[in-house]
């Protein structure tokens, strides 16, 4: 995809992110930002609305919190780990950053497809990209 395409589609998706945060069933939950001395709240507030994006997404469950894992995940190890994964999702553009969520959620009482119904998940993680230009991707989640 050209520069621009790619540019023009990074921003409807962050924008589709940002209005789904807005009125999603994600909006409750509380956030904390921790102390970080790479991330300002409002690169933050970007990653996590491509969180809620995807949380928003899960049919029944309850997002109730969600925290910011620390400075100490942005390192050479992780941040290769995130080029691998970008790469293997056709990401093309170098990853330089990283950063991990973990949060607390409730899965649905009934139907609940793969999660363990009515039970409640805590630290489930949630790992970003950065690329060279400042996008975040969000490229994996679990345990």
């Amino acid at each position: 995809m050209k520069n621009g395409k790619q540019s023009a589609l990074v921003a409807l998706v962050l924008l589709a992110a940002l209005l789904c945060a807005a009125c999603g069933k994600s909006r409750e939950a509380s956030v904390n930002y921790g102390s970080s001395e790479l991330y300002t709240e409002k690169e933050m507030d970007t990653a996590i609305a491509l969180i809620r994006a995807e949380f928003d997404s899960w049919d029944g469950c309850e997002l109730h919190s969600l925290r910011y894992a620390g400075d100490e995940c942005q390192n050479p190890e992780n941040v290769r780990w995130m080029g691998e994964l970008a790469a293997a999702q056709g990401e093309e553009k170098p990853i330089v950053r990283c950063m991990e969520f973990l949060s607390e959620f409730h899965s649905p009482k009934e139907s609940a497809g793969s999660w363990n119904p009515d039970e409640e998940y805590t630290d489930w993680q949630w790992w970003l990209a950065g690329t060279e230009d400042g996008d975040w991707l969000l490229l994996t989640w679990g345990y």
